[in-house]
């Protein structure tokens, strides 16, 4: 509720006037899609569980590079990818070309940030990139 109130202020007041008044646009507007969410899992859903969250470019390069590993039986975790890039991962990646010299030094702090948010069992790919 508090994001909803808080996107509600910044919208100039005659936006959110007109708004409630002359709703014409046939898409829903964010208020709209704010509003839905609030009614189907109530005003004290925490906003951080409807946000998407994907590796940085580097880190989905690193995810693919263990997942890609012909010795693992098993899709990679989290926890086994911060193994990875301390046993050197990433210096290999920075090596072979793969991330440029400064991109591994952001590696491990992204991984355990998401260790920590999600658990060192989630499985890493489900945070890769795809662009």
């Amino acid at each position: 509720m508090a994001v909803r109130r808080f996107l509600g202020d910044l919208l100039p007041s005659d936006f959110n006037e007109a708004e409630r008044m002359h709703h014409f646009d046939v898409s829903e507007s964010l208020l709209d899609e704010l509003d839905a969410l609030i009614e189907e899992f109530g005003a004290t859903a925490l906003a951080v569980d409807f946000a998407e969250v994907n590796a940085s470019e580097p880190l989905s390069r690193a995810i693919e590079a263990v997942a890609g590993d012909e010795n693992r039986e098993n899709p990679p975790t989290l926890a086994v990818v911060r193994e990875a890039l301390l046993a050197g991962l990433g210096a290999r990646l920075v090596g072979d070309g793969a991330l440029e010299d400064d991109e591994d030094d952001t590696l491990l702090p992204e991984v355990e940030a998401l260790i920590e948010r999600f658990g060192g069992d989630t499985l890493a790919e489900e945070f890769l990139r795809y662009e």
